[in-house]
């Protein structure tokens, strides 16, 4: 199959319009300065920068620069890459509609002599620097259309490709000659708006775990046109409240408000008034802090089964027929209607209120279907500004039950029965480690999540956000790429993405690689079968001595079948740094668990060496593995190290964080 060919299935978009015969666009050749790139005066910042990344690019494929100007010329050149719309351009194709009609739309449009990359930019020139809880957001906009359709432009017509964070991960194709073929007129918009929260430790402004902010830029995911938070809505609010407003807090069963389980999880009166006030008064905060937010949060705080008003008004908003659950407050445990219907009537009247006080704002209520509302509510229908984020966790799993349903509903059968509602949703998978998701090792479960994600774009969702992608590129790679591309074009051929993927990274070593990932991949798919969540210290049962040395073998045979010191055996290398961590894990995981019953000295010390060799590899290696959310003493590695026992284990009840 040609590169041409295999690019256009694999993106799944149309690359050229117009008759099948057509010309040729020429952007720079060995006897040719590279046309000049011509950026929209009227251009926000980043879409400046953005210009002269695409020069650089051009630079990269051909040893030449582009000259990149800020307007056009006085004298027209003969041709010109035009980034962003500007008066020319109507002048170049007076055949195209220039007026982008929906959110994020993107537009190339070239004919023999010039091209144009643009897209829908909403800003607001006086508020571009936003303040947040991790610092200041530099030229934040609503809309980045033009930006993500120059990334577009360099992956789709240019073949450069972003495999993986850092310049390992980066492919270009070096070619003297650099040509588009013509007509090209490519209009695209994409369905999940909200894509941010697909790798949420590199969203923009987020300065936690994340290592891969300018990838998932580069994917097309950080860059988005709605924030949908993945949390709970209402965390500060006993601190902030419950002296002068007791009153709005959920009345327990012994006549107190709000006591528990933790300040942290406390719920609320939703009936109350009051606290629909203060929750506007929030809204009129935010907004005065970013004019451009649109989605509001008012889900119930964690702690699902727990401490929910029984005041009668309250409880007059669920509905009798709603499926029976089990909740829990101090002393007292007693099964009642799912919340499904009472969290939709609260978030309809939020969205009501918003639509008074801010008329003609797009101004949007996210409620998130969790714990007690995971079943599809009896008869309450969310408003046509209310967004239901589905944490249904059946994120590359099949058939796992939501361990609150009292009939046995499978988390997907609840997304099901929400999608049939034709509702705006939003997909919020927690992960969970069934085989090691969140230790760093290789929970690759490639051909199921493709079924999810082209499931979840099938039911309109408009956002994703998942909890969490730990960023560890040398044994999940794979699953990431096609994660990313899938997020902004669910119709995308997955399999022809993942042929170019291996081929292009990996070169003569794509079959055995490609091996290696599967082989993997169908081990864990067999161990997560029958079990929900397994404990770390199962996992060894998974990666056995056996598989890892079958592993190792098709890695060796990769070794083998490239060029010693050629880009392709460096990532070949990355992908060996990654079965290494696993080995030095696996063994860890194995000895801490014997250590733990039995404390002996050898053990630490090997344990010990064991840590140090990953921090070695890891750091020959960078973004093979994110240290961050896996070094000793980390929440998920407890008891992985000598001084870090495993945390104590609790009682598990329903109402416990809900970590599947």
């Amino acid at each position: 199959m040609s590169f041409r060919l295999l690019l256009t299935v694999a993106m799944g978009c149309s690359l050229m319009s117009g008759p099948a015969v057509g010309g040729e666009m020429l952007l720079v050749s060995q006897s040719t300065v590279p046309v000049p790139i011509i950026v929209d005066p009227q251009a926000p910042p980043r879409t400046r920068e953005v210009a002269q990344e695409l020069a650089g690019y051009i630079e990269k494929i051909s040893g030449k620069k582009p000259l990149v100007t800020l307007g056009a010329p006085s004298v027209m050149p003969e041709g010109a890459i035009w980034v962003g719309v500007q008066p020319e351009v109507r002048a170049l194709f007076p055949q195209t509609d220039f007026d982008f009609k929906h959110p994020e739309e993107t537009l190339i449009v070239a004919n023999d002599k010039h091209v144009v990359i643009a897209g829908r930019d909403r800003w607001d020139p006086q508020r571009m620097d936003v303040v947040t809880k991790e610092g200041t957001i530099k030229g934040k906009q609503q809309e980045y259309g033009t930006i993500n359709a120059v990334y577009s432009f360099l992956q789709d017509q240019l073949g450069v490709r972003w495999f993986w964070p850092g310049d390992l991960g980066e492919d270009v194709m070096k070619r003297e000659r650099v040509v588009l073929k013509t007509p090209i007129e490519q209009h695209y918009h994409p369905q999940i708006r909200s894509r941010g929260g697909v790798f949420n430790f590199s969203a923009l402004g987020n300065k936690g775990y994340g290592k891969s902010h300018e990838w998932t830029k580069r994917q097309r995911l950080q860059l988005d046109s709605l924030t949908m938070e993945g949390g709970h809505g209402f965390g500060d609010w006993w601190e902030r409240h419950h002296e002068k407003h007791p009153e709005i807090f959920a009345l327990q069963p012994d006549g107190t408000r709000g006591v528990g389980p933790s300040p942290r999880t406390v719920k609320l009166c939703m009936s109350n008034p009051k606290v629909w006030e203060l929750w506007l008064e929030d809204v009129a905060a935010d907004l005065a802090r970013d004019p451009g937010l649109t989605i509001f949060n008012a889900s119930p705080n964690d702690g699902w089964a727990s401490g929910h008003c029984v005041c009668e008004k309250c409880k007059a908003w669920d509905h009798p027929d709603g499926e029976p659950r089990l909740f829990h407050w101090r002393n007292v445990h007693e099964e009642h209607p799912a919340l499904s219907d009472r969290d939709v009537t609260f978030a309809n009247i939020l969205g009501g209120l918003l639509k008074q006080k801010y008329p003609g704002k797009d101004h949007r209520v996210l409620m998130m279907s969790y714990g007690h509302s995971r079943p599809a509510p009896v008869k309450a229908r969310p408003a046509d500004n209310v967004i239901i984020s589905s944490v249904a966790n059946f994120l590359g799993r099949t058939g796992l039950v939501d361990r609150g349903s009292t009939r046995g509903d499978t988390f997907r059968e609840q997304f099901d029965a929400w999608a049939k509602l034709d509702i705006q949703m939003m997909w919020r998978p927690n992960t969970g480690s069934p085989a090691g998701w969140q230790q760093g090792l290789p929970d690759l479960s490639i051909q199921q999540t493709i079924r999810d994600m082209k499931d979840v774009a099938a039911a309109n969702c408009l956002g994703i956000f998942i909890d969490g992608i730990w960023e560890h590129w040398a044994t999940m790679g794979p699953q990431y790429y096609v994660m990313a591309q899938l997020a902004w074009n669910p119709a995308v051929d997955a399999e022809a993405l993942l042929a170019d993927y291996y081929q292009r990274a990996f070169g003569p070593a794509a079959q055995p690689v490609r091996e290696y990932y599967e082989g993997l991949e169908k081990a864990r798919m067999a161990f997560t079968a029958n079990s929900a969540e397994a404990d770390i210290f199962t996992f060894p049962r998974l990666y056995t001595e056996d598989l890892l040395r079958r592993c190792q073998q098709r890695l060796d045979r990769a070794v083998a079948a490239v060029q010693a010191d050629s880009l392709h055996a460096s990532r070949v290398a990355f992908v060996q740094a990654g079965l290494a961590y696993t080995r030095l894990m696996v063994e860890t995981i194995a000895l801490m668990d014997g250590y733990w019953k039995k404390k002996d000295p050898a053990v630490a010390e090997q344990v010990r060496q064991n840590w140090a060799a990953v921090e070695k590899a890891v750091a020959a290696h960078p973004y093979s593995i994110n240290l961050g959310p896996v070094k000793p003493g980390a929440p998920r590695m407890l008891g992985l190290h000598p001084d870090h026992p495993p945390a104590k284990k609790k009682k598990p009840r329903a109402n416990d964080l809900d970590l599947n």
